[in-house]
């Protein structure tokens, strides 16, 4: 009997939750909101670091960072960190949205000693963490909160790269109730001072509208942030959210924006500046027609009113049709390599921005990717002029690197041994008959029964191949006769202007 019941209360003890000092919590979204692999996780941080916007003057009191995954949001995550580089800081309060379980009033403060990612365990600080818990009843620790919540867990790696010896506290804020974030910032800042303490304030923008909208929504979401009045900033994201019933948030961190903003006014922070805007339709992986938008924003000591110079411009895309300048192309195919290289080593991409104005226009274009033997290994296009050359040649890189059907997806190993080739292409006009088809000028989409394919210009040239054998292989990559091009079919062409590395 005894026994029985030594056993039972050995089972017990080892079920029950570690003591806080000697609890850890392990990484949640490893693998989807951001890389699992330590080194692939590590080369995206550094990677994003790298081309992050440039930090000036002292070291903010807080920022505010976008937490969806890197593929998307990782360049503007950068943006935030980047501006408390070189920062003298012995404590980084992390501060994110509930996104898994029921609003409730308060700050869910993980209680434990450790927080988990792939390149390691982040300590937490338990003096702090035990003084928030004491200080005020709305500071409490409610685990399930913390099992799946990406919102903290996405700026972890940021913090462990740049702050690796920093500990930091990491809390979920419930409802955004401008009095209770307000209170409870107050009660944070009055136990953090003393302290040199860095407040990241965790929050996405806009959710899911076109890319227009997204632009035009966030920036008066940005705008209003950047005035660090909670009351306002939550009348303009309801109103906004009102006035556009599609959307379904301004902001999916508007408490913690809150509450960061009581607890820094309290540090003496009053000066915010927007740093930097994206969303993902802006991505080389993401879709236009349905955007999440993303801010960088700081937040220093100081009155000096809102610097909004990094607020998204709301314009329409460059006109024209002309041949790329030699400093465009040039562009072009750098960041195509570093889109290539990017992706295969660690899953995610550049963002395209500070590109020439030309590579605004919305335009089609190719990426052809071959191998020293001059083997074809890849290609891929979009022949729509519907989003801007720069992002166009960026998702059309990644498409051709792993997605091109004919050919098994390429390796990070492989990135060196092949070259570039991107074709600018003109808007496709139909024509009458292949007649009109002028070998070498012109690229030739074929249409039949339902199935198309397309040439580029110089495919024929390159085959040495005439009129009727260009056409009778384009009729079979369509998955039709040879001959099928006599009769009832429907031609477009289209020129290219084609350069390569």
């Amino acid at each position: 009997m005894r026994r029985t019941l030594l056993i039972v209360a050995l089972m017990l003890l080892a079920a029950w939750p570690a003591a806080g000092k000697d609890r850890v919590r392990p990484a949640a979204v490893a693998g989807s909101f951001y890389p699992a692999d330590k080194a692939q996780l590590q080369g995206a941080v550094d990677d994003f670091l790298q081309t992050a916007r440039s930090h000036y003057g002292p070291a903010p009191v807080a920022i505010v960072a976008p937490h969806a995954g890197y593929v998307f949001a990782g360049q503007i995550i950068a943006d935030a960190w980047r501006q408390a580089t070189g920062g003298d800081y012995d404590l980084i309060v992390i501060l994110g949205t509930d996104h898994t379980q029921p609003p409730f009033d308060g700050v869910s403060v993980y209680d434990g000693g450790a927080y988990a990612t792939p390149l390691g365990q982040a300590a937490l600080d338990r003096d702090v963490i035990k003084a928030l818990l004491h200080a005020d009843p709305r500071f409490v620790f409610k685990p399930a909160v913390h099992e799946r919540e990406h919102s903290v867990e996405v700026q972890v790696p940021f913090a462990q790269t740049l702050f690796p010896r920093v500990k930091l506290v990491c809390a979920v804020v419930g409802r955004a109730d401008p009095k209770l974030c307000g209170d409870l910032g107050r009660v944070l800042a009055r136990v953090v001072t003393g302290r040199r303490v860095l407040l990241v304030a965790s929050s996405d923008l806009s959710h899911y509208p076109d890319h227009e909208l997204a632009v035009r929504v966030d920036r008066g979401t940005l705008t209003a942030l950047a005035s660090l009045d909670p009351r306002h900033f939550l009348e303009v994201t309801r109103k906004q959210e009102r006035d556009h019933p599609d959307l379904a948030t301004c902001a999916c961190g508007k408490a913690p924006i809150m509450l960061m903003m009581a607890a820094a006014a309290q540090l003496g922070a009053h000066a915010a500046t927007v740093v930097s805007y994206a969303n993902s339709g802006d991505t080389s992986l993401g879709d236009v027609d349905r955007c999440v938008g993303y801010g960088a924003v700081r937040i220093d000591r100081g009155n000096l009113g809102p610097d909004l110079s990094g607020l998204p411009e709301v314009k329409g895309p460059p006109f024209g049709r002309g041949s790329l300048s030699p400093q465009a192309q040039k562009w072009l195919l750098a960041f195509s390599r570093r889109t290539l290289k990017q992706y295969l080593a660690t899953g995610t991409t550049p963002l395209a921005r500070d590109y020439p104005p030309e590579l605004g226009r919305l335009q089609g274009a190719f990426v052809t990717l071959t191998t020293k033997g001059h083997r074809l290994r890849g290609c891929i296009g979009h022949l729509q002029s519907d989003t801007p050359l720069a992002v166009t040649v960026g998702r059309m890189t990644v498409q051709a690197a792993v997605h091109d059907p004919r050919f098994e997806p390429m390796t990070a190993g492989e990135c060196r041994q092949v070259s570039i080739e991107i074709s600018v292409l003109s808007v496709p006009q139909p024509v009458s008959g292949p007649d009109r088809i002028v070998l070498g000028r012109d690229g030739v989409i074929l249409s039949k029964n339902g199935r198309s394919a397309v040439y580029l210009p110089q495919v024929a040239t390159e085959q040495g191949w005439n009129l009727e054998q260009t056409l009778s292989h384009l009729a079979r990559k369509a998955g039709l006769p040879g001959d099928a091009w006599r009769r009832g079919a429907r031609f477009q062409t289209f020129q290219a202007q084609v350069f390569g590395e």
